[in-house]
């Protein structure tokens, strides 16, 4: 398949902080087979004007191809990624988080083997590499590990990090999946869907992390592990 343009969907909620930041980060990439880049943020009813910075900032920059949309009401992230997939244009598709935990540097590590002909999806792993990564919380880690082995226990891959951020999806792939999940549970369900595609070919790279604290606007916790738990047994034996 010829690639010629990435979408590039972020869900923000409350990112006043860092929005223009990321943003930033985002419009100054070069990516690699001469791809083009199309920036989708979903303002998911943030209350502490990050949508004033967004217009503003699209604004300032007219030369980029950057699409502002607002949900009516606080919906939740994986909502956001779901009008985010509907109104991409791109051939590929790839997730960026609003903060800085993830360095948008790395979108050419993961278009490598798709460009290549060689995969339909690629996780970026923060469990594999050596690339930096920021020392924070043991039992997040742990959290984050038993979610995969579990996952990976009903999907038969050997994915290393489930929980990634950073997933590139073939557009052709992402479009025709039917998504439910409304907030966090957005990653086991698209996990449990994408390794049921026939043929599929799905690819991990390592990937760096800038993880950040909860006084820094860290949002997921304990319960939002709980329900990926429950997500995984949902869309791999339930709802199959």
């Amino acid at each position: 398949m010829n690639f010629t343009k990435l979408s590039i969907i972020i869900p923000a909620y409350n990112e006043a902080a860092t929005i223009s930041q990321i943003l930033d980060k985002v419009s100054q990439v070069e990516l690699i087979g001469g791809l083009q880049k199309e920036i989708i943020v979903v303002n998911d009813c943030s209350t502490d004007g990050t949508d004033k910075i967004l217009k503003e900032y699209q604004s300032s920059r007219s030369e980029l191809n950057l699409a502002i949309y607002s949900q009516e009401r606080n919906m939740g992230k994986g909502a956001a990624l779901h009008k985010g997939i509907e109104l991409a244009t791109g051939d590929a598709l790839i997730i960026q988080d609003a903060d800085l935990e993830y360095d948008p540097n790395e979108y050419n590590k993961l278009l490598k083997p798709m460009l290549a002909g060689e995969a339909d999806v690629v996780y970026g792993s923060r469990f594999m590499g050596g690339n930096p990564h920021r020392i924070l919380f043991f039992w997040h880690s742990i959290g984050n590990k038993f979610l995969t082995f579990f996952s990976n226990m009903f999907t038969n891959l050997n994915l290393t990090d489930m929980e990634t951020c950073y997933k590139l999806f073939g557009a052709y792939i992402i479009k025709k999946i039917d998504l439910k999940e409304k907030r966090f549970g957005f990653e086991p369900e698209v996990t449990a869907k994408v390794a049921r595609v026939p043929g599929i070919r799905i690819y991990e790279v390592g990937i760096s992390y800038y993880g950040r604290t909860y006084a820094e606007g860290k949002k997921i916790n304990w319960r939002d592990g709980l329900h990926a738990v429950w997500c995984v047994l949902k869309y791999n034996v339930f709802e199959r």
